[in-house]
């Protein structure tokens, strides 16, 4: 009965019996008393129903929560940063639109991975087509986006015939050839276009989702023309850095460990603490990308069930070393002394900000609260390292 209403039931009666108690709890009752009531007795019943309720709403958020892990998962959405977070919220609630959307960042962020989730969130039953618009001359990207016609003959249908009625996505659309770029405004306009070799116009039902690693707004000197840019930059989504988003580093670099010793066969558990200090520690300038071929090479040269960071690439060990000189005593300040204190214990440790707080007698919280204020106002120095993952060796989300 309270299954239904979300609500506690506690059941008194005058005529209590073991039968009747058993009936009222199997019907859904939370507990049972019998008349007359002793209020001390009442007030610890109470107190356990709402206990047990409590637990029941933890463990049903909990259940929630999983689930909707596990379709991240699915989905291929590896990330609880807030500002990863937030941008898929922002592309879920644009995915149901038809409009154009420019998907920014850095290379290497994973922008055709988004444009896939928004083409996936929007309902649309047709396929997701994607163009690489870079190392086209005008004619052979023509012929690619457009098709091609010889006399009844169709040679090529063309991406955009592809996509009909699913989504075209357009990677490093600034790079696409002058020639091109004011028919695909005429097909943004009018959702017109014709094959190359024919004047006939066609229509497709495409929606079309483009990709640039430039900042196309402040440098007007981009190939893309102005008109155009704005026809595709109707919502704009930038994918955040990996520095911008390091909490999903040790997410990340577990799920590309899974996937990669599965491929090897090879049972792998997860990463050494070391070994995760210095992935914390790297700015990633290639980024998800980058992480993905460091794992994939640590998976191969690993000797044992852990990744170690003799296993990593040596170009992330040295980005870990930065400035190795101490302050100038006297000259330093105390803040300046302290950073170095903090940094240098932190590589010492591979990150780990619980043992660096027990060598340093301070606690982990003000050791995370430095190394955020490190990373908004950087000095010179050592590079920041950020604090340490909740998870690690082996456990995801």
């Amino acid at each position: 009965m309270n299954s239904t209403l979300n609500v506690a039931v506690v059941v008194m009666t005058a005529f209590g019996s073991v039968e009747g108690a058993v009936e009222a709890l199997h019907l859904g009752a939370d507990d049972y008393l019998s008349k007359p009531v002793d209020l001390p007795q009442l007030l610890i019943v109470l107190q356990r129903v709402l206990r047990h309720r409590a637990l029941q709403r933890e463990a049903r958020h909990l259940r929630s929560a999983l689930e909707s892990q596990r379709a991240d998962q699915r989905a291929g959405i590896i990330g609880q940063s807030k500002v990863f977070r937030d941008l898929l919220g922002l592309a879920r609630q644009v995915a149901d639109s038809p409009v154009s959307v420019l998907v920014t960042g850095e290379r290497g962020t994973g922008k055709q991975h988004l444009a896939r989730l928004i083409h996936q969130w929007s309902g649309r039953r047709g396929p997701f087509v994607s163009l690489q618009c870079s190392g086209f001359t005008d004619e052979a990207c023509a012929r690619e986006l457009f098709g091609v016609r010889d006399g009844e003959a169709v040679l090529r249908e063309g991406r955009l015939v592809e996509a009909d009625g699913g989504t075209l996505f357009l990677a490093d659309v600034d790079e696409l050839p002058a020639g091109v770029q004011a028919a695909l405004l005429r097909f943004l306009q009018d959702r017109t276009f014709c094959r190359v070799g024919d004047s006939e116009p066609l229509q497709a039902d495409v929606r079309v989702l483009a990709a640039t690693s430039q900042d196309l707004g402040a440098a007007r000197g981009s190939k893309l023309r102005e008109d155009l840019y704005y026809r595709l930059n109707v919502v704009s989504l930038r994918m955040p850095s990996l520095r911008e988003r390091r909490d999903d580093i040790p997410l990340l670099a577990m799920h590309f460990l899974r996937q990669f010793a599965a491929q090897a066969h090879r049972p792998m558990v997860g990463f050494s603490e070391r070994a995760l200090g210095v992935l914390l520690g790297c700015d990633w300038p290639g980024n998800i990308r980058q992480l993905e071929n460091s794992v994939e090479r640590a998976v191969v040269l690993a000797r044992g069930a852990e990744i170690e960071p003799r296993d990593l690439p040596r170009e992330l060990m040295s980005k870990m070393r930065g400035d190795d000189s101490a302050p100038v005593i006297p000259g330093a300040s105390l803040r300046e002394i302290e950073r170095y204190a903090i940094l240098r214990t932190l590589e010492h440790v591979g990150g780990s900000t619980s043992k660096a707080a027990k060598i340093l007698g301070i606690s982990p919280r003000k050791i995370q609260y430095r190394l955020n204020e490190y990373r908004v106002a950087p000095q010179t120095g050592m590079p920041p390292v950020p604090p340490e993952p909740h998870v690690h060796r082996g456990a995801l989300k």
